[in-house]
């Protein structure tokens, strides 16, 4: 008779469960990729354990694995209060748990993903800078009345810089605007917008714009970077910002001086309207005349009571040095009230002369250009530049780019050198 298939089987010899979960632990701790990885998902069944551990389980639409982040950890590895159905990113290693059998991810970070994450960093900044009195309404400064050199801060090119340039000419056209092209977008936006804020505030200009056109919060993000804050609140110019559309708020505007909806708003906050002040300053002139014609109506009058009151009195001597005092006295009067008007003349008509001296388009129209380097920095002196340097001449039609062939220096800049 045959012998039976299980009678042949040679016998197997067993190992522990604690060993299998051993080799398994060993396996898995080989792996360089679970030994140090981010791992993005969903958060689902979040217990905050008595301890201080968190136990989690994040998914995906396929799968999903067991975490635990020990409560050494969330000091430094988690800064919000993770919730169900929150999206994250959980650093740390992937390990067996040999009690019961199963591998999962113990956490060292936990961090919101996508928009999360930058929320995340935007309510951190505006709480640090709110600490430290950024904010403040103290700090803010008043924007000037009657502002004619505003700075400008952002892209050369786009609608934002075309709005502000248009607003501000309708307003005034005397106005004189003085752009730095900023890059207001990526990784160097922030160093560029800051870059931007010292430099036209070491100008001395009345009022500075810094701003953009619309766009997601990535596209904004540099306006929410420390270093731009920081360079608003030490400007001593005052600085409105303009950053997106109305809905958009950056913490550049919490420290701004003023904050406007609209690159538009922004450029009428800071330029007033020229016409108005024009008229302004003819009625005023009205009635400064107005009250200098009341005043010598009034200084004729009396003198014509006083003649009255002497020739009844009829002292030939006293009346006729009256006369002689009265008629001294009027053309006294008369004198002054016409070196007035004169003065009064010549400073409104030194005013109109400032005002058309200060007119960019006059200036471009002589002549001038406004230089900058390639990297856009102002070109003011010739010891800034070296033979080959490239060059941006801004006239009054266009631009220019030219590269230096030679450099000419004054005597005087010879012995300073």
């Amino acid at each position: 008779m045959p012998a039976s298939t299980s009678s042949m089987r040679p016998h197997r010899r067993g190992v522990t469960v604690t060993q299998v979960n051993m080799q398994v632990e060993r396996l898995i701790g080989s792996d360089s990729l679970l030994s140090d990885v981010a791992v993005e998902g969903e958060v689902s069944n979040c217990k905050y354990n008595q301890s201080g551990h968190i136990y989690f389980t994040l998914k995906d639409r396929q799968s999903a694995i067991s975490c635990v982040m020990f409560a050494g950890k969330r000091s430094l590895g988690l800064r919000f209060p993770m919730k169900d159905g929150d999206q994250v990113v959980v650093g740390g290693y992937v390990g067996v748990y040999a009690a019961a059998g199963r591998y999962q991810l113990y956490a060292d970070s936990i961090e919101l993903s996508g928009i999360g994450s930058l929320y995340q960093r935007f309510e951190e900044l505006k709480r640090k800078l709110m600490a430290e009195g950024l904010f403040d309404s103290a700090h803010k400064k008043p924007l000037p009345s009657h502002a004619m050199r505003i700075g400008i801060v952002t892209a050369p090119t786009g609608a934002a810089v075309h709005d502000i340039i248009r607003v501000s000419r309708q307003r005034n056209p005397y106005v004189d605007l003085v752009l730095f092209p900023a890059v207001v977008q990526g990784d160097a936006a922030a160093a560029s917008i800051s870059r931007g804020i010292v430099t036209l505030d070491a100008m001395g200009l009345d009022v500075i714009i810094i701003g953009r056109g619309g766009g997601s919060i990535e596209d904004l993000w540099a306006f929410n970077e420390e270093s731009v804050a920081r360079a608003v609140f030490a400007a001593r110019t005052p600085i409105v910002t303009a950053v997106g559309h109305e809905t958009d708020v950056t913490i550049a505007d919490f420290v701004a001086d003023r904050r406007a909806a609209t690159p538009s708003q922004a450029a009428e906050l800071v330029t007033f309207v020229y016409d108005d002040f024009r008229n302004s300053i003819v009625r005023f002139s009205d009635r400064l005349e107005r009250a200098m014609e009341h005043r010598l109506a009034l200084a004729k009058k009396s003198l014509t009571d006083y003649k009255a009151r002497l020739s009844a009195m009829r002292p030939d001597k006293r009346l006729q040095a009256k006369i002689d005092r009265l008629t001294t006295l009027s053309q006294q009067l008369n004198t002054m009230m016409l070196i007035k008007l004169e003065r009064f003349h010549s400073r409104l008509l030194a005013a109109a002369g400032r005002l058309e001296g200060l007119s960019p388009a006059k200036r471009l129209a002589g002549g001038f250009g406004f230089l900058t380097t390639a990297d856009g920095k102002t070109v003011t002196s010739v010891n800034q530049l070296a033979v080959h340097d490239a060059l941006s001449i801004r006239l009054r039609d266009g631009s220019v780019e030219t590269t230096i062939t030679k450099i000419d220096y004054n005597t005087l800049n010879q012995q300073l050198k």
